[in-house]
């Protein structure tokens, strides 16, 4: 492989390691229709976002309905299946063999990470560290998870790669001064391109094209 130009590697979670966006935009897309009928779209504007930063853009103020939705997340969260994309892991190694540090910034809180942890233990070692909605005061697409996880890593901004596959997770990441790696497992080439330094179908295809 040639020389590889990054001293840290962040990836999201959900659209770039496991593949639960599409059981997302079915529960969010019911919630909107649900409560907010008037914005067909309701779904796609929350990707990437934490639960308190949709309270408080869509929900203000609403604590009956905020808390209606919690408890229905926190219900299809523990029954949710959180199957990792192929060969994610093989790629997060290859990584870390090359000396790159590795870490996970999602927008998830800690509730749905330790659902995630009861199916897949291992990503508590194999990643250096796991940042969470909990690590911020302003989730994506403010830059605030990106910029305090490559301080958190010793690492500059313009030495990260990211991997996202969202609208506001890759202007979080462009927005921070990261390299950014688009991926299409949930938006289209021609949208994902708008934001990212580079595209790929997913994470497999890109560390194929390192070689």
């Amino acid at each position: 492989m040639k020389e590889f130009p990054f001293k840290t590697a962040l990836f999201d979670l959900d659209g770039v390691l496991i593949d639960t966006e599409p059981q997302y935009a079915v529960f969010w897309g019911n919630i909107g229709r649900e409560f907010l009928p008037e914005m067909p779209d309701f779904a796609n504007r929350i990707k990437g976002k934490s639960l308190v930063d949709i309270f408080d853009m869509f929900f203000p103020g609403n604590h009956e309905a905020q808390q209606r939705i919690k408890q229905r997340l926190l219900a299809s969260e523990r029954n949710m299946s959180y199957p990792l994309f192929p060969h994610v892991l093989e790629v997060v190694e290859g990584l870390k063999a090359l000396g790159v540090n590795v870490a996970i910034v999602t927008s998830s809180d800690a509730s749905k990470m330790q659902s995630l942890y009861a199916s897949h233990p291992e990503l508590r070692t194999v990643f250096g560290k796991i940042f969470t909605a909990e690590n911020v005061t302003r989730s994506k697409p403010a830059p605030d998870c990106y910029i305090n996880a490559a301080r958190a890593m010793n690492t500059d901004v313009s030495r990260c790669i990211v991997f996202e596959d969202s609208t506001n997770g890759l202007i979080s990441a462009r927005d921070a001064g990261t390299h950014v790696v688009g991926l299409t497992t949930t938006m289209s080439k021609e949208l994902v391109s708008q934001y990212a330094d580079e595209v790929y179908p997913d994470l497999w295809e890109w560390w194929q094209q390192q070689s």
